[in-house]
């Protein structure tokens, strides 16, 4: 995994990703990431210089690019950088922005016809410099497979820990957000703001209503369920969601299910029915059904990826 620098960068994105790949974290995963951070030379970030690790020439080696937001939208980017990190894509690296790193993928056509992110108060911007591009700015970050963007800051840290969910399962995620204390998923179609302030963890409506579902995601739960057990009705059960978790409450539910549903498979050897009725799905069909379209592959081609990967340290996707 190769980091994409120059100056100009803004620090704080670039040491987001230094803090989740860069780490030796192979007491959670070996092999880890092996991450180098490849730049035209000594590269200035805000208040802070960087001595890469190789040239930009060496971004066409890797198989992921990171590329960090990019401080004054209003200068365009260097062009050995714009034209490196088109050459890593051509060469097969899945790229990704954090960002207005978006704006640098922009630059090297890598967005044309897709859909993409980039911190709210730049998606017009992004929108009228680049037409060709469909930015959505309601979102925290969007993934095209091989070309990933991301809103500002926390959502950088949201994309940061979607792709090792990509690489490393659930399991593995989930524990390197303990490390970061961070929340280990935040669905990438949520709300990039709230019109009004999300209340502390402790201290908003649905407060006592989200262990309670936890606790019983092996029931056939309803949105009646958790209005009554919330003590409200439905529609400002609905609105009470949209405000602290930016989603239905359904959606919600939904998401637990399937990350209940990605730990079971990977850390036991429970059948696909068996998880299915532990996660409230009823069925193995049902389960099926919802994973594949969540997660993009069947719960058996999930299972068979990450206990490959954890038997015999295989992890395509990660090397410089």
């Amino acid at each position: 995994m190769a980091l994409a620098v120059t100056d100009g960068m803004l620090h704080f994105e670039l040491s987001l990703a230094y803090e989740v790949f860069g780490s030796d974290l192979r007491h959670l995963a070996d092999p880890w990431y092996d991450f180098v951070a490849c730049g035209p030379g000594a590269v200035r970030a805000g208040r802070f210089w960087l001595e890469p690790d190789h040239g930009l020439d060496h971004l066409a080696r890797a198989d992921t690019v990171i590329v960090p937001g990019w401080a004054d939208i209003d200068v365009e980017p260097p062009a050995e950088l714009v034209d490196a990190v088109r050459a890593a894509h051509e060469a097969g690296a899945r790229v990704a922005s954090l960002c207005t790193g978006a704006f640098i993928l922009a630059a090297a056509g890598l967005l044309d016809g897709r859909r993409a992110t980039t911190h709210w108060a730049h998606t017009r911007e992004l929108a009228i410099r680049h037409p060709l591009v469909e930015v959505d700015p309601d979102v925290l970050y969007v993934d095209n497979g091989s070309v990933l963007t991301s809103a500002g800051k926390a959502a950088a840290m949201d994309l940061c820990l979607h792709l090792v969910r990509l690489d490393h399962g659930s399991s593995v995620t989930n524990a390197v957000a303990r490390r970061l204390v961070v929340p280990p998923h935040r669905d990438g179609g949520q709300s990039q703001f709230v019109t009004t302030p999300v209340p502390a963890p402790d201290n908003h409506p649905l407060a006592e209503l989200f262990p309670w579902v936890m606790e019983r995601l092996d029931h056939p739960l309803t949105v009646e369920d958790l209005a009554r057990q919330a003590r409200m009705s439905s529609r400002n059960l609905g609105r009470h969601f949209r405000s602290v978790t930016g989603t239905t409450p359904l959606q919600w539910l939904l998401t637990q299910r399937i990350r209940h549903a990605q730990q079971l498979l990977e850390t036991t050897d429970e059948s696909v029915d068996t998880i299915a009725s532990a996660t409230g799905m009823g069925t193995a069909t049902t389960l099926r059904r919802n994973f594949n379209r969540t997660v993009g592959v069947p719960p058996d081609a999930y299972r068979r990826t990450f206990r490959s990967r954890s038997r015999f340290g295989h992890l395509a996707g990660h090397s410089a």
